[in-house]
C-alpha cells in the first residue's frame, strides 16, 4: 500500500491577510487620493491662479487676428440663426439695475463660487477635492492653449457691431475686462470662456454631490445664469461658451486617467496625508464604510440643509 500524505492546516496556503494586502495595494495605487493639507492647497492655489494669470496675459494680444476672429465667429452664428448676443445686450443694459447686477456678477462669483465649491470639497468631499480640483486645474490649463492659438475679441470690442461695453457705461468696478483694469489685462482672450469652464465646473459638482434637490437645482442654474450674463454683457459670444464645455470635458479626461475613476466615484473619506508613512495603522474597510455610511446624513449641511 502505497504511503498516504496528509496535509495538516497548517500546511495549506493561506491568502495574505487583508492588512498586507492593502499595504502592497497602496503601495501600487501611486495616485490614490489623500486628505489634502490646507495650507498646500492654499499656496497651490494661489501660485496656480498667479501662473494662469501670468501666462494668459503674456500671450501676445494680435488685435487685427481677434478682430478677424471675431467677425468670422459673428459670421458663423448668423449663418446658424443664432446671432442673438446683440438683441440680448441693447434688450438687457436697458434695464439699469439688472445690468448693473450683471455686471457685479461677472466681477466677482466667478471667483467666490469657485473658492465656496473647492471650500466645500475639502471640508465635506476631502476624498474626491483632489480629483475634482484636478479638473479645474486641467480645464483653465488647456484653455491658454485655446488664447493662444486663437485670439478672440469680446462682441464688445468689435468694429461696427454697435455692442454696449456695460461695464463702461455703467461705471461699475471689478471686471478685467474694462476701465483702467482693461491694460492689465489680455482683452483678446475670449475663447474659450472661463466663466462657464469655472462656473459649469461648480454646478456640475455640486449636482454630482450634493444631497438636497434645491442645491442640486441652484448647481445646474448657476452656469445657465453665467451664460446669460457673459452673452449680455458683451464678454463673449456663445461658442465662447462651447469652448468652455470643451475644456471642462479635457479636464474630466484628464482627472479619469490620473485617478482611473470618475471624480464622484472615488471614496469621500481617505486617510490623512502621511499616516502610512508615519507608521499609523492603516483604516480598516469596515471602519471607514461606517464612518461613510455615518457621515452621509449629514455630510451636505453646508449646502443641502438649514442646519
Amino acid at each position: 500500500m502505497g504511503e498516504t500524505t496528509v496535509k495538516s492546516l497548517d500546511d495549506r496556503t493561506t491568502p495574505s491577510s487583508p492588512t498586507v494586502a492593502d499595504g502592497r495595494l497602496s503601495r501600487l495605487r501611486a495616485r490614490t487620493p489623500r486628505r489634502p493639507t490646507i495650507w498646500f492647497e492654499i499656496l497651490l492655489i494661489a501660485v496656480s491662479y498667479w501662473t494662469y494669470s501670468l501666462i494668459r496675459n503674456a500671450v501676445p494680444e494680435q488685435k487685427a487676428q481677434a478682430l478677424k476672429n471675431a467677425d468670422w465667429i459673428w459670421q458663423a452664428e448668423e449663418s446658424l440663426g443664432l446671432a442673438f448676443e446683440h438683441a440680448v445686450n441693447h434688450a438687457v443694459n436697458s434695464v439699469t439695475w439688472l445690468i448693473v447686477s450683471m455686471n457685479y456678477y461677472y466681477a466677482t462669483l466667478h471667483f467666490v463660487v469657485t473658492i465656496g465649491v473647492l471650500v466645500w470639497l475639502y471640508r465635506w468631499h476631502p476624498g474626491r477635492y483632489s480629483a475634482f480640483r484636478t479638473v479645474l486645474f486641467a480645464t483653465t490649463g488647456v484653455a491658454l492653449v485655446g488664447y493662444y492659438l486663437y485670439p478672440l475679441a469680446p462682441p464688445r470690442l468689435m468694429n461696427g457691431q454697435d455692442f454696449i461695453d456695460t461695464v463702461l457705461v455703467h461705471h461699475t468696478w471689478g471686471s478685467m475686462a474694462s476701465g483702467n483694469l482693461k491694460h492689465v489685462s489680455n482683452q483678446y482672450a475670449a475663447m474659450p470662456s472661463m466663466h462657464i469652464g469655472w462656473s459649469l465646473w461648480c454646478g456640475v459638482t455640486i449636482f454630482l454631490l450634493a444631497k438636497a434637490p434645491w442645491a442640486k437645482i441652484l448647481g445646474l442654474l448657476y452656469p445657465t445664469a453665467t451664460l446669460v450674463v457673459i452673452v449680455a454683457t458683451a464678454n463673449h459670444f456663445w461658442l465662447d461658451a462651447v469652448g468652455g464645455i470643451i475644456c471642462l470635458a479635457f479636464g474630466f479626461g484628464v482627472s479619469y486617467c490620473w485617478y482611473g475613476s470618475r471624480p464622484h466615484r472615488l471614496p469621500r473619506l481617505v486617510e490623512p496625508a502621511g499616516a502610512v508613512a508615519r507608521g499609523g495603522p492603516p483604516v480598516a474597510a469596515g471602519a471607514k464604510a461606517k464612518a461613510d455610511a455615518d457621515h452621509e446624513t449629514d455630510v451636505e449641511r453646508p449646502v443641502g440643509s438649514s442646519k
